[in-house]
């Protein structure tokens, strides 16, 4: 299925994965519009672990008045915390041992915030410095507004905190969604 035509779906798709994935966004849109086109389904599940990309298929067929009932499914995780994935086969034993940090610097990062932390740039750069510290190289740490992606504001009430980092040559993505 060749195409030329790309969909693009602006705002959503820019900066977090966007920034470090380039025509991502644009591909998985283009290829999930082709597949609603040709099934024309009642609704489609997509995974909540790919926060990002699940606000663009939102945002897709919102815009495009698809008429297609998104539903998000929850991450699945390890005993652990760490989100499921099939990236977590490409760790080493060492670097599993790491991995769980991903996901002890959301739920960490998130009781600060409902403790009434509001300076999420100081939030942000400290939960770097952590998974720093814990042996990751962050990619990006971001909390965003939930549904717009935009960084969250201190008057924002659905706030998700996303986080991508490499581990080795393991690029692990995960997020947290809150309601203040």
């Amino acid at each position: 299925l060749a195409s030329q035509t790309q969909v693009v779906v602006p705002d959503v798709s820019d900066g977090h994965c966007g920034a470090s994935r380039p025509g991502h966004f644009e591909g998985v849109a283009s290829v999930v519009t082709m597949l609603f086109n040709m099934v024309q389904p009642d609704f489609a599940v997509f995974g909540e672990k790919d926060f990002q990309q699940l606000a663009v298929i939102r945002k897709l067929v919102r815009d495009l008045m698809i008429p297609v009932d998104v539903v998000g499914a929850p991450t699945v995780r390890e005993d652990d915390g760490l989100a499921k994935s099939s990236r977590n086969g490409y760790l080493t034993p060492q670097e599993r041992q790491i991995a769980p940090a991903v996901h002890q610097t959301l739920q960490s990062t998130a009781t600060k915030i409902n403790d009434g932390r509001t300076d999420f740039h100081a939030l942000e750069s400290e939960a770097e410095q952590s998974l720093g510290d814990a042996g990751l190289r962050p990619d990006y740490f971001n909390i965003v507004n939930s549904q717009t992606l935009k960084p969250a504001t201190a008057e924002d009430r659905d706030i998700t905190i996303l986080v991508a980092a490499f581990l080795g040559k393991t690029r692990l993505i995960d997020n947290l969604s809150l309601t203040r």
